[in-house]
């Protein structure tokens, strides 16, 4: 069989061999607990902490002054989400008078869609926000629900089925006009477009490594400030007792390097992936008449096409082109396998033939035009099929 094409890179961008070799001399170089006192245990502290502020720098975080920001390692995106909702207003069941609200949108990930039903369970009222035919925020609507006693909103910087992205700059800046936190989940869009977390005014922000070309193992949740945030999980006193845990020396510095190579070719990245996607779309669509780039209407990821293919069932032809050495998904790795309709596209308003015919294909870094070019020449057939 002929090399696969990994068309995949929402769900897991391969790691790069110099994020690869970071993480191998940095197990081997730093061999202590970065919070013991001893020699090996400053280096491996120092080493940690020039990984943390890097990555906060080129995230748009404020690091200077007497109050900086503050960059939290998780162990992922998820984690990264579920800290932000559970560590600002609560994990643990609530008396009704003293719950607020949460504002979240109808296309957020699991990560947020989940947590957010069980804040419901403690007696939180969840607003969703709905979005148009595109999938973008509806920020009238936005705008409409929030309320005096509204605590948090968390909307997603780029959705990771159809790359389409938020107007998460303006949605700050209702949310500053309330008084309202602002968090969002930018895990498809760090890595790929820049992001400004000091300049868009926001509380929060979540982001994964494995997304961009890191390690999987290890996220980061940027927290301003004046937010302020209680742990979720007990046992240690690392990182300001927030999110204890012994910290991962290498995966950080992992990280941070998977962002630095991002950081050094960022405009170079993004034309050259936006080309193959551009070139791709135009083949498929060219050969059959009937399939439709969701969300073409928007300002888009550069990496990502969500293509259906009217009459096709998504997971069948997902499938197919699996066998024919095609990686690609129908949608969230988080519900990989379920047969029920994407929440995204419904909450767009797609009709039911396009819903089901919906796969994603996503490229990345590592992605060349040789594998465009026989990604086409091996998809092509399947669909005639």
């Amino acid at each position: 069989m002929d090399e696969p094409i990994y068309l995949d890179h929402n769900a897991t961008a391969p790691i790069l061999p110099e994020v690869a070799d970071a993480i191998r001399e940095a197990s081997l170089r730093f061999v202590g607990n970065s919070g013991s006192q001893h020699q090996a245990g400053r280096l491996a502290r120092r080493a940690l902490e020039e990984a943390r502020e890097r990555i906060g720098e080129l995230l748009g975080a404020r690091l200077g002054g007497q109050k900086p920001d503050r960059v939290f390692f998780t162990s992922g995106g998820t984690e990264a989400n579920n800290l932000a909702l559970f560590g600002l207003l609560g994990s643990e069941a609530v008396d009704a008078t003293e719950a607020g609200r949460l504002v979240i949108s109808a296309i957020e990930h699991p990560s947020i869609a989940e947590p957010a039903r069980r804040l419901e369970t403690f007696g939180w009222q969840v607003d969703r926000v709905g979005v148009d035919r595109n999938g973008v925020i509806l920020l009238d609507e936005l705008e409409d629900v929030l309320r005096p006693e509204t605590c948090l909103v968390s909307l997603m910087l780029a959705n990771n089925e159809t790359g389409v992205l938020q107007p998460i700059a303006e949605a700050a800046a209702l949310c500053a006009e309330r008084g309202v936190l602002l968090h969002t989940d930018a895990a498809q869009v760090v890595g790929k477009l820049p992001v400004d977390f000091a300049g868009w005014n926001l509380a929060m922000l979540s982001s994964a490594a494995h997304k961009f070309h890191g390690p999987c193992g290890i996220g980061v949740l940027v927290v301003r400030d004046d937010v302020a945030i209680r742990p979720t999980t007990f046992g240690g006193h690392q990182q300001s007792d927030i999110r204890p845990g012994t910290e991962p020396i290498a995966l950080a510095i992992g990280m941070r390097t998977a962002l630095e190579c991002w950081h050094q070719e960022a405009e170079s990245r993004r034309s050259r992936i936006a080309e193959m996607r551009d070139q791709l779309e135009k083949a498929l669509l060219g050969e059959l008449a009937t399939a439709v780039v969701i969300g073409q209407g928007a300002e888009r990821l550069p990496n990502t096409a969500n293509i259906a293919f009217i009459g096709f069932d998504r997971q069948a032809l997902v499938m197919a082109l699996d066998l024919a050495g095609v990686a690609c998904s129908t949608g969230s790795a988080c519900a990989s396998g379920s047969s029920e309709p994407s929440p995204t596209l419904v909450a767009m308003g797609l009709e039911k033939d396009v819903i089901g015919g919906s796969i994603r294909l996503s490229l990345g870094a590592t992605t060349t035009k040789a594998d465009i070019e026989e990604s086409i020449r091996r998809i092509l057939p399947v669909l005639h099929r």
